[in-house]
């Protein structure tokens, strides 16, 4: 009896762990991308924590071929509010034919139990490509050249309680990796090399999924609301 197909919405940050499920989700044969999700905080015109200017996300999508449909949420953004728009985003995908929605989770069982609480009922199962896989190893293999698989990412935001404000705007590569390893271990623990506590966020510009390489310039670096973000500028 043949497998029935996964119709698959990703939900899109604009990270090294989105784009790290793409590529798992595209050598799954039993998988059918259907498109990118992504929410935008419409004030500021960027992803969400990640920063990302939305000229810069639309140029993502273009290189890796999927539509992208674009959530705009407003700054604040009650509960209330997020729940109405996303199930506006929701009945989209079920419109065009979805049946899964997948995340680049790794490890969070609560953020995990979240997502799978939101679709409950929509109609969309939750699917998690990446779940589990070890950090310090994906880590390694997130930093390998793009011609050997790897991604090209920088840091985009960074959590200076987590690690040193100067990290923002930094290359996500072996040298990051190994400098993450050294910082000394905080009450909450060590910090992940995958950054999934929320230690820090990654905008890549090259993947093996991408058709061609993003050209970006860096920017300001500014910290805001306890965090620090740098920016990158379409070259």
């Amino acid at each position: 009896m043949p497998q029935v197909m996964k119709r698959v919405i990703l939900s899109w940050s604009s990270g090294k762990d989105c784009a790290w499920a793409l590529g798992v989700l595209r050598e799954d044969p039993q998988v059918e991308l259907l498109g990118l999700l992504t929410t935008l905080n419409r004030t500021h015109e960027r992803v969400a924590m990640h920063a990302v200017r939305e000229a810069l996300l639309r140029e993502q999508a273009a290189c890796v071929g999927l539509p992208l449909d674009v959530i705009d949420l407003p700054h604040p953004c009650s509960n209330e509010e997020y729940e109405v728009i996303m199930t506006g985003a929701l009945e989209r995908c079920l419109e065009r034919g979805a049946t899964h929605m997948a995340f680049g989770d790794l490890f969070l069982e609560d953020i995990r139990a979240y997502r799978e609480k939101n679709l409950d009922g929509t109609g969309l199962e939750p699917l998690f490509p990446i779940w589990q896989l070890p950090t310090a190893e994906l880590s390694r293999a997130l930093v390998r050249p793009v011609d050997e698989g790897g991604v090209e990412a920088y840091l985009t935001c960074v959590d200076p309680r987590a690690v040193p404000a100067d990290f923002a705007g930094r290359r996500y590569d072996t040298a990051l990796l190994d400098d993450l390893a050294a910082l000394p271990a905080s009450d909450s623990g060590r910090v992940d090399p995958c950054g999934e506590n929320g230690e820090f966020h990654t905008f890549v510009v090259n993947a093996p999924t991408f058709g061609s390489r993003i050209d970006v310039e860096p920017g300001e670096i500014v910290e805001r609301d306890g965090f620090v973000f740098a920016d990158f500028l379409p070259a």
